[in-house]
């Protein structure tokens, strides 16, 4: 129980004692003291004035006094005009953090909810690698996937590989004309590199032609539809659609070599799937739904056969939903696969982690299933991100500017290499555990600095910053949790016992107070990260509880305290924030070293 629910508990049945009858939650307003007050919560006395018919100094008084009759874990209390400011006892802390030391899995539940939530991210395309836009979807996804299981919520996490389409094509037909028979093995690289240079190669080819059509007078718009070579990408893709035999296999081909491509990376920063689905299985899921709208009347045809929906009455605009050749758009999919998830999973709430460009397209969704009649759609939720970008400024799949993620990994890593081999931190430690070591501090540099800014905005990735021993990142938290260890070892060796029942009067200081005050947050702070669909939250809590423990470190002897019942605690307490450390940033994706 937080500190928080704990006071508002004591102080409703405080005040029900006071006043003979039962007081509503919502009248027990507890909320952290301000910082120029004395106390650590503090009640507002004004939601309870029609009940006591005291005045507001008079009420808190009076709750005051009965909560401190009542229970001997309230120190004191003080009143300052219609707020009850409240301070616990040494004796709360100290049975608060052996609670924390009894509970093995502190801050985690059990999964508890039949329905699951659905998390969708990382839909990539198979005509490129994975960038650094996708390492931020890839991160936010896994960790809200994390989170919500950690919550106490049934996870189930899906991505749906955008694997058809004109841009597939444009790979395919790249390959066909310029790759002379090359493939991963022969040329030594990843396949899902090798795919996206072909990409790159067909946009470079592109822009020939249609400078070469500009240049015998036709205006630009017309070029960009004449140029050959988008023309054979098209009848590429009208023979995909029609299932031609030797299409189909280079698309299997080229496909399969991307697959194994993101697969490694995938591994490479720890993201998983419990199920893949594929737009080439769903893509034309959703057109009997639309074709039921249009018999319904929901929708409308246009003289040129296209179906639409008219959206005005509800602040937007007319959505295209089928085109005039019976072919389906993006929000016709999703409209199927929506379906399709739900009947499949029942869901209590589906969560796509989707960039902030398609805030439209999924604000559309959700309406149009509305009126379709399907009420789970309130359930749809679009966890929108900004765009995330390195202080050169944007980048362009197309013109082969993007930041590959196995380049920036690889980069991460090559990094926390030199600055490890600077410091001498792991000159005596076996190789393969200096690897890993260095490995765990590379990736996490890179994951903690994406996952400690609010998903909502933009952010510039800074490699460099990221990597900081110092400061708001990744390897301080790390260190941090190095530095517990260490010390615990340490203890271990020379026979001190690290944990045992803490009593009061162990506690010594503020400060031990201030970190066991933070330690007993956690939940909380799972709780609202999931609720928020925000690891940042995590994160930046995790960094506190870092920061505010080294200072301890600094200030305070922990082996060298002679009083066996102070050292007891600061090892307990030591001990505890070296498992929530752990605990938080494994809600991150982190794994964190014993050793730095």
């Amino acid at each position: 129980m937080t500190a928080e629910k704990f006071i508002q508990e004591l102080a409703k049945s405080a005040a029900e004692k006071l006043y003979n009858q039962p007081i509503a939650d919502g009248l027990i307003q507890i909320q952290k003291t301000k910082k120029e007050f004395e106390g650590d919560y503090t009640m507002v006395a004004f939601p309870l004035l029609k009940i006591s018919r005291k005045t507001p100094e008079e009420t808190c008084r009076e709750i005051g006094e009965k909560m401190i009759a009542l229970d001997n874990q309230i120190e004191k209390y003080n009143v300052i005009k219609g707020f009850l400011n409240i301070t616990l006892s040494k004796l709360y802390w100290a049975n608060t953090l052996n609670a924390i030391a009894q509970s093995p899995n502190f801050g985690f539940k059990e999964a508890h909810s039949e329905k699951p939530t659905v998390v969708e991210f990382s839909s990539p395309n198979t005509n490129k690698p994975l960038h650094l836009g996708h390492i931020r979807n890839n991160l936010l996804g896994m960790s809200i996937s994390r989170i919500m299981e950690k919550a106490g919520k049934r996870v189930v996490k899906v991505n749906l590989v955008n694997d058809r389409g004109i841009h597939i094509c444009k790979s395919m037909l790249a390959w066909q004309k310029f790759g002379n028979g090359e493939t991963p093995e022969s040329s030594g690289k990843k396949g899902d590199h090798l795919v996206g240079d072909y990409y790159v190669k067909f946009e470079k080819e592109y822009k020939v032609q249609v400078e070469e059509l500009k240049a015998q007078g036709i205006p630009e718009d017309e070029a960009k539809v004449k140029a050959p070579i988008i023309l054979e990408a098209q009848e590429m893709l009208r023979r995909w659609e029609a299932k031609d035999p030797k299409v189909i296999e280079l698309w299997k081909t080229m496909n399969g070599w991307v697959y194994q491509g993101f697969d490694k990376t995938y591994a490479d920063l720890g993201i998983t799937f419990d199920k893949v689905y594929y737009e080439s299985e769903t893509y034309l899921l959703g057109k009997s739904v639309v074709q039921d709208g249009l018999n319904k009347g929901i929708f409308f045809k246009k003289e040129d056969g296209s179906v639409w929906i008219d959206l005005s009455a509800d602040g937007l605009d007319h959505k295209l939903l089928l085109r005039g050749d019976g072919t389906s758009v993006y929000i016709t999919q999703d409209i199927g696969t929506a379906i399709q998830r739900y009947n499949e999973y029942r869901f209590d709430e589906h969560i796509y982690v989707v960039g902030n460009e398609q805030e439209y397209h999924f604000q559309v969704l959700k309406l149009i299933l509305k009126k379709l009649g399907y009420r789970w759609s309130d359930a749809l939720l679009h966890l929108s991100y900004g765009m995330v970008q390195l202080p050169e400024g944007k980048m362009k799949s197309r013109e082969g500017t993007v930041v590959d993620a196995d380049d920036l990994v690889e980069e991460m890593i090559d990094t926390a290499r030199h600055m490890s081999e600077e410091l001498g931190k792991l000159n005596d430690v076996e190789h393969g555990v200096a690897a890993e070591v260095i490995r765990m501090v590379g990736l996490a540099a890179l994951k903690y600095f994406i996952l400690k800014v609010d998903p909502k905005k933009n952010m510039t990735f800074n490699p460099k910053e990221s990597i900081d021993f110092n400061g708001n990142t990744g390897p301080f938290i790390q260190y941090t949790h190095a530095r517990i260890k260490s010390v615990l070892s340490k203890a271990i060796d020379a026979g001190i016992p690290i944990t045992g029942f803490v009593k009061p009067d162990y506690i010594s200081n503020s400060k031990e107070l201030d970190i066991i005050l933070l330690v007993n947050q956690f939940p909380e702070i799972i709780q609202s990260a999931a609720d928020n669909h925000n690891p940042s939250l995590i994160a930046n809590y995790v960094y506190e509880l870092a920061k505010e423990y080294n200072q301890f470190y600094h200030d305070y002897t922990i082996l060298k305290e002679s009083n066996e019942g102070v050292r007891l605690l600061r090892l307990t307490l030591s001990e505890q924030v070296a498992s929530v450390i752990k605990r938080a940033m494994w809600l991150l994706g982190i794994d964190v070293p014993d050793r730095m």
